[in-house]
């Protein structure tokens, strides 16, 4: 008796989180379909039943990141405030240890950048989620621009980080990051930072 559809789209998820944590760990050529599908508690024969192949898995992992989610409200200080939180956790401590939770665009951009077009698509559109998101919350001619240089200073800033032994410079890194763009933001405000710590 075949499997209801709801199982299937269990057991992909249950693949996709899988790889997500081992691409995140070990980079793309490190990780076999073999080992994704053992660590999903599955035999390598079922891979082929969700993907075509593994550099589809690899774009679907990347797909399911939400660390760049829309922000849902449409009030302008809410979407200020969730830009402020997110950007303090984005560069935070917590974020650049948590390696199999990282956000794709820190943990993967060396794999992305030799890929195929779909998985480089896949990488470009999390990087317009996180553009559109910071833009949403400026509200000026120039908002396009300031958003840019703040995704540029938040992933640009991790992956430096996330490179380097010496971890009291990779918290340098992330602090100088996190200052300019909220500084870029007009994110540094009394007002704006009073909103964020009272919320």
């Amino acid at each position: 008796m075949p499997y209801a559809p709801a199982h299937k789209e269990r057991t992909r998820a249950r693949i996709v989180e899988c790889a997500r944590r081992m691409f995140n760990r070990h980079g793309f050529e490190a990780v076999s379909i073999d080992q994704i599908m053992a660590g999903a508690g599955l035999t390598r024969g079922g891979f082929y039943h969700h993907f075509a192949n593994k550099e589809e898995l690899y774009s679907e992992a990347i797909a399911g990141n939400t660390s760049c989610a829309s922000v849902a409200s449409k009030d302008a200080g809410t979407q200020r405030h969730v830009v402020l939180q997110m950007v303090n956790a984005y560069l935070s401590r917590q974020h650049l240890e948590d390696i199999d939770r990282q956000c794709p665009m820190i943990a993967l951009p060396s794999d992305v950048a030799r890929a195929g077009p779909a998985v480089r698509a896949t990488y470009q559109r999390l990087l317009a989620g996180m553009v559109a998101m910071f833009e949403a919350a400026l509200d000026d001619s120039d908002a396009r621009q300031r958003a840019l240089t703040m995704a540029t200073l938040c992933v640009g800033g991790m992956i430096l980080a996330r490179t380097l032994e010496d971890g009291g410079l990779a918290a340098e890194i992330r602090e100088a990051a996190r200052v300019v763009a909220l500084e870029v933001g007009g994110l540094n405000a009394p007002e704006v930072m009073l909103s964020a710590s009272s919320g």
